[in-house]
């Protein structure tokens, strides 16, 4: 389906201002200067909107510490997490997880809708399967868990698509991120044909 594939170069900048420290990566090698700078335009963009999210601007005690992990770097597809740790005093400070998947060829970056077929009702299929996980591995809930958002965090790796919930927003402090790992071959009736297909070959 698709040739050449390589993987794209990745370097880290260091953003660094009185209570910020911020590392996060710049992409470069695409075949397309116009693809490469919109990839780096919308890592750069979030960076500085999760800094604001979380009052670095607003409130003069909060200290902001900031790294990245890259998920997939392959077959023309990148995904890769940013992870800001904030702390404005009390018991613990709060860590906010953002992800991005590119098409490394577009700068396209995607929306978990867009990895499925148009008419699969993909958020019942994903949402049952994360019940099941919720189940075996006995996570605890603070809230009951119905079904995913549409827009849903997600990342990629290791031909898995890991959906992935904030902290609060289903299980305790102490749980951090839930994070619910499903293979792409289980979902592949339902995967539209691109970007996703592309991986399991």
């Amino acid at each position: 389906m698709n040739e050449r594939k390589f993987p794209v170069k990745i370097s880290t900048v260091c953003m660094k201002k009185p209570r910020l420290e911020v590392y996060y990566p710049k992409v470069s090698g695409c075949e397309s200067g116009v693809a490469e700078k919109r990839i780096n335009d919308q890592i750069l963009h979030l960076v500085n909107q999760m800094i604001r999210d979380q009052g670095y601007y607003d409130n003069p005690q909060t200290d902001i510490t900031a790294y990245y992990e890259l998920k997939t770097n392959e077959r023309g597809l990148l995904s890769l997490t940013l992870s800001n740790y904030a702390f404005s005093g009390g018991a613990h400070g709060i860590t906010l997880l953002k992800a991005l998947t590119f098409d490394v060829e577009t700068g396209y970056n995607y929306e978990l809708k867009q990895l499925f077929s148009p008419y699969s009702n993909y958020i019942k299929v994903l949402s049952d399967m994360i019940k099941v996980q919720i189940k075996e591995r006995e996570i605890p809930l603070i809230v009951d868990f119905n079904q995913i958002r549409p827009d849903q965090d997600y990342y990629l790796a290791d031909k898995c698509l890991v959906v992935y919930f904030q902290q609060y927003e289903l299980a305790p402090y102490a749980y951090g991120f839930p994070q619910f790992p499903i293979s792409l071959y289980d979902l592949q009736d339902i995967l539209a044909e691109d970007p996703l297909q592309r991986m399991l070959y």
